[in-house]
């Protein structure tokens, strides 16, 4: 599944979280802001439960299909990446926002 930074503001979709703007310009502020109001458990990180609070919190009422999107990316995300004690952490998430954590994932991978 290979991912094109240049092409990424064509995944852009009305459920998501609003981190890449509409030119697919990573937005730091909400990344910051979606453990703000997430992460309630621990704040640099997000259960299960809450990565599913967050998903249903973005839902756009007309946007159907984005919200199956939405939902199957932060599933996936939350299956990837989640550490041992069930947490997906914020440096993780940013990690996919910068494409950072697959090649962190894959270094982990070859010491395991």
């Amino acid at each position: 599944m290979d991912i094109y930074i240049v092409n990424i503001k064509k995944g852009i979709h009305g459920s998501d979280t609003g981190a890449y703007d509409a030119e697919g310009r990573f937005v730091p502020q909400k990344l910051n802001e979606m453990f703000t109001k997430h992460s309630k458990t621990v704040p640099d990180a997000m259960t299960k439960d809450e990565v599913d609070e967050m998903v249903k919190a973005n839902r756009d009422s007309m946007d159907v299909k984005g919200w199956l999107a939405a939902s199957s990316e932060w599933n996936l995300l939350y299956k990837l990446a989640k550490d041992k004690d069930g947490y997906l952490r914020k440096k993780d998430v940013r990690g996919v926002y910068d494409g950072s954590l697959f090649y962190q994932l894959a270094r982990k991978g070859n010491k395991d």
